[in-house]
């Protein structure tokens, strides 16, 4: 999410905070940081705008006198992202008693009918019960993919044949419908959209506001078209007076120009973000956060709730547990990756982690994704009895588990050499203190079993080296695992 910004950015504040800092060398830098807001699609006069309230607070005496100016530079761009995409509102005017009607529109594309699943799926979290409406008359399929995301989530849908009604008459009928059940508290209208802003579409959403008088209207805008998202924003509050955007796509913008822009343009809150194509990948919208992940200082608020909210609490105890008492088996790695998986792509997860923003590019051409992906099918093609106790896996038992999961047999025995010296070492862990864990950590990275692309590593290097005796590797890796056996047998009985 916004790498390229993200780098300039840090290029331009790292240019600022080189040698003696003066009036001079920052109003230069500052027109790189202008430069870098430019091509991230931030509109214009914002850009300028932001540029010069950061240049009139940095080039004050207090910044230069200090022990850090540049890092106060950072922390004033900083302070002033959070002011230009704040302030915080993720309210929707939900009643205590009634139904409350929540409009969303949107241009065709913008991943609106999508986003209505999605807030269904968080207004079921919160304990409340709302209905979706398939007010979109327009679009060919847009109320069966309504009940298909309906389904999916676990919420009615209301519609009417397209031929014979309007939807004006279809909200109206559907809020009867929601008061003649009697639970349904939020009714969610999927309007229609258009490819661009027309007099024909604002017409009818002017329409259906007027009569339904929803408590909130809510503008849903694809992040990935920049200057286009904040312009139909601007078009549809000129008409509606929109309560919020919801930003979607925003895992696949690189720019960040909509994010920067439609708040300062329109002088309405961002309140949530799509990050992903699953009905739970809706997020509130914190300005502070997405400031820090902007200036590559990660987002650890956000990550720890992601942690709370998508990973399931008594299998990491009981996985812990198991560590401790020396019986974690490949099984169990197997389903704490898929737990890992729930919190998004190694890319999303190293990008909320302070520091670690840039480690994704460095990689270069290495994906530890599909890394991990590889590992897990190894793990997959076992059987169970293979996972609890892979020393039972043969030459036979390894050939037919590298067919079964598309890899070489080498990869096989790399994992299960793996595996053996992590279990050992985290079982070690288990007792120790803080100083000695940190040890034991750097034991595993100096053995590559932490590193998600050794095997890729692995692969190049045997490439480079050419024909090699197999017999002697094997050999070599069955005395390894016998070490290490011993050595964990070793320390359980000190224990």
């Amino acid at each position: 999410m916004f790498e390229g910004i993200t780098k300039s950015l840090s290029d331009a504040l790292g240019a600022i905070g080189r040698g003696k800092l003066t009036e001079g060398n920052i109003r230069e830098g500052m027109k790189q940081v202008r430069q870098a807001l430019l091509e991230a699609d931030v509109n214009y006069e914002i850009a300028t705008d932001f540029v010069n309230r950061v240049t009139e607070q940095a080039v004050g005496e207090q910044v230069l006198k200090s022990l850090k100016p540049s890092e106060q530079i950072v922390g004033i761009v900083h302070d002033e992202l959070i002011r230009l995409m704040g302030p915080v509102d993720h309210s929707l005017g939900l009643k205590r008693q009634g139904i409350t009607v929540l409009m969303m529109c949107g241009l065709q594309g913008s991943g609106k009918t999508t986003t209505c699943g999605k807030l269904a799926t968080m207004l079921q979290q919160q304990g409340r019960h709302p209905m979706l409406v398939a007010a979109d008359l327009q679009r060919p399929a847009a109320i069966e993919q309504l009940k298909i995301i309906g389904e999916q989530v676990g919420v009615p849908v209301y519609s009417e044949p397209p031929s014979e009604s309007t939807p004006v008459r279809v909200c109206r009928n559907a809020l009867k419908e929601a008061e003649k059940q009697g639970d349904v508290n939020v009714l969610i209208l999927d309007t229609a959209g258009r490819l661009h802003v027309d007099d024909e579409l604002m017409a009818e959403l002017e329409l259906i506001d007027r009569k339904l008088q929803p408590d909130q209207a809510l503008l849903v805008c694809d992040a990935m078209t920049g200057q286009d998202a904040v312009n139909s924003a601007k078009a549809f509050n000129d008409a509606l007076e929109i309560d919020g955007v919801i930003l979607t796509k925003l895992d696949g913008d690189t720019r960040g120009g909509a994010a920067l822009s439609v708040k300062a343009v329109t002088g309405v809150p961002i309140k949530f973000i799509g990050v992903g194509e699953q009905l739970d990948k809706l997020d509130e919208f914190h300005p502070d956060r997405m400031a820090g992940r902007i200036l590559g200082m990660g987002d650890v608020l956000s990550l720890v709730e992601s942690v709370r909210d998508k990973l399931d609490e008594d299998e990491m105890l009981a996985q812990q547990q198991k560590m401790q008492e020396g019986k974690f088996t490949l099984d169990d790695f197997r389903k704490q990756m898929a737990q890992i998986k729930k919190l998004g792509s190694m890319g999303e997860i190293m990008e909320m982690i302070p520091g670690m923003g840039g480690m994704a590019e460095q990689m270069g051409d290495m994906n530890p994704d599909q890394d991990l992906m590889h590992i897990e099918a190894i793990i997959s093609s076992m059987t169970l009895d293979e996972r609890e106790n892979p020393d039972k896996i043969d030459r036979s038992r390894r050939n037919r588990i590298a067919q079964g999961s598309g890899s070489d047999p080498s990869d096989v025995n790399r994992l299960l050499k793996d595996f053996d010296n992590m279990s050992g070492i985290m079982q070690k862990m288990a007792g120790m203190g803080m100083r000695d864990r940190m040890k034991a950590i750097n034991e595993l990275k100096d053995m590559g079993a932490m590193d998600p692309n050794a095997s890729m590593n692995k692969k190049k290097e045997r490439s480079k080296r050419g024909p090699v005796d197999r017999n002697t590797i094997r050999e070599k890796r069955k005395k390894e695992r016998k070490n290490a056996r011993n050595a964990r047998k070793k320390n359980k009985r000190k224990r």
